[in-house]
């Protein structure tokens, strides 16, 4: 018996963040000799070298497309929330990170109604409201300083909320291998103008982690890319949180990190203002059809 679209979806969001969760690690192992901003340069030009094998099967005709306007600002987008998410990995705990991050679907939220002219009533404006409260707990300014490193995590939690509205208009119409090529094709000439201020020639083991991580960032893409051309964003989207355990485990065991209780507790308020405003959007998606019945 086939497994619903759904259960698919879900398969493959968990693999995406199992892969996004070993690319963080491999990030922060690579930025022991190199700058984050080489680090996005390479894991660009490499993808590209791990999809060469796909677009000579296919042909280059699978990479026709008529959104090239559209996929260009999701690669601006999203290489612009890579500079800014694997600089906030080198400088603070990984956990910390990956808390921040979860504030993406409270930003989409937000563009959702701003920019793509979707309703956003009472209920989900007090989840975002919950949810960026979340973040305080995360950050406690006051307490302690707010760093640079957590306000670039933050810059790219929102950078990919945008992402992330743009990925659902295009996969509505282009096949996800293909956005995610168009995505590193175009990233890469990006990414290498600032790696160009920093660069230095990776040692022998700095290249196996750059590989690492370009494997598993383009095994993420590609399984995040499905996932959504096969369901709704509400159905997946709870499915990120189960990076923050398994970054938490990893930055114990590498790199002797163990999260505060505030990363916890924020992170948990943020998972639980998400998963209600995915609730709401399920709901309201039914709505319509509940309302042409009404006298």
């Amino acid at each position: 018996m086939n497994a619903s679209p759904a259960l698919r979806a879900a398969a493959m969001m968990v693999g995406a963040m199992i892969f996004f969760g070993m690319m963080s690690t491999f990030i922060r192992l690579a930025s022991a000799q190199l700058h984050a901003f080489e680090i996005v340069f390479f894991r660009n030009f490499l993808a590209v070298l791990i999809m060469l094998p796909w677009v000579m099967r296919h042909g280059l005709g699978s990479m026709r497309t008529n959104r090239f306007g559209l996929l260009s600002l999701r690669a601006v987008l999203n290489v612009s929330a890579m500079l800014a998410g694997f600089t906030a990995l080198t400088l603070i705990p990984l956990a910390e990170a990956t808390a921040l991050s979860f504030t993406a679907p409270l930003f989409a939220t937000v563009g959702a109604a701003l920019i793509l002219g979707e309703t956003v009533r009472a209920r989900r404006i007090a989840a975002v409201l919950i949810g960026f409260a979340g973040t305080m707990i995360v950050l406690r300014p006051g307490v302690e300083a707010i760093t640079p490193g957590a306000l670039l995590a933050i810059l790219n939690a929102f950078l990919l909320a945008m992402t992330l509205l743009v990925v659902k208009v295009l996969t509505r119409t282009e096949r996800p291998e293909s956005v995610v090529i168009y995505m590193v094709l175009l990233q890469t000439p990006m990414a290498l103008v600032p790696a160009l201020f920093v660069w230095q020639w990776p040692e022998p083991l700095t290249w196996l982690w750059l590989f690492a991580l370009a494997s598993a960032g383009t095994a993420g893409h590609i399984l995040f890319t499905r996932a959504m051309a096969i369901a709704e964003v509400t159905q997946v989207q709870p499915f990120e949180f189960i990076r923050l355990p398994l970054i938490a485990v990893i930055a114990y065991l590498l790199f002797d990190e163990v999260p505060t209780v505030w990363t916890w507790l924020g992170g948990a308020v943020i998972f639980a203002a998400t998963a209600y405003i995915t609730h709401r959007e399920a709901v309201a998606a039914r709505r319509p059809v509940t309302r042409q019945t009404s006298p």
